[in-house]
């Protein structure tokens, strides 16, 4: 194994956004269990600590590419392209209302205790961030416009982010 591969070598798998997820969970199980540390208790110190690096690179690896915005996020880094994150937050006009309008529907959904309609939110956000996946699918597998895959990937940012807001209101009404 070598530690500089990235992540879908280490794995075996072909750089692609639609992976077979079953497929990598079984990768991970075959690398962890050659690596795992449990495996060299009983050999010298460099060899667990080595064994420790490669179990932690291999979980790293396995996190990044289980999750799509993660995968997706990898993918552009690969490719060369900056999604910025942190620098870049200006979004087309259209795209931060329907932010505002989401937001304001989240929070008077929370202050009146209506799970029922943060449930209806959360359902029709996750299919909506569904059908963007979907599309960043295609972006990224189909026609490699890394571009607009960039773009793709900072709304997820956000709408993923919205989903968890819903999801912890959730949770506070439960408590």
């Amino acid at each position: 194994m070598d530690f500089k591969a990235d992540h879908f070598s280490l794995f075996e798998m072909n750089r692609v956004f639609r992976l077979d997820l079953t497929d990598l969970d079984s990768r991970y199980r075959d690398i962890q269990a050659q690596v795992h540390p449990d495996r060299f208790v009983n050999t010298g110190e460099a060899e667990r600590r080595l064994s420790m690096q490669w179990a932690t690179h291999a979980n790293e690896a396995y996190q990044t590419l289980k999750k799509p915005l993660a995968r997706a996020t990898y993918m552009l880094h690969l490719a060369g392209h900056d999604i910025q994150a942190e620098s870049n937050t200006a979004m087309p006009t259209d795209f931060l209302i329907e932010q505002m309008e989401w937001r304001e529907a989240v929070m008077e959904a929370r202050q009146g205790r209506d799970h029922h309609e943060l449930e209806h939110l959360h359902n029709r956000l996750r299919a909506d961030i569904n059908s963007r996946y979907e599309e960043l699918g295609e972006l990224l597998d189909g026609s490699g416009d890394f571009t607009a895959a960039t773009d793709r990937v900072r709304r997820l940012l956000f709408l993923e982010k919205l989903l968890h807001e819903i999801d912890d209101a959730l949770a506070s009404l439960e408590e």
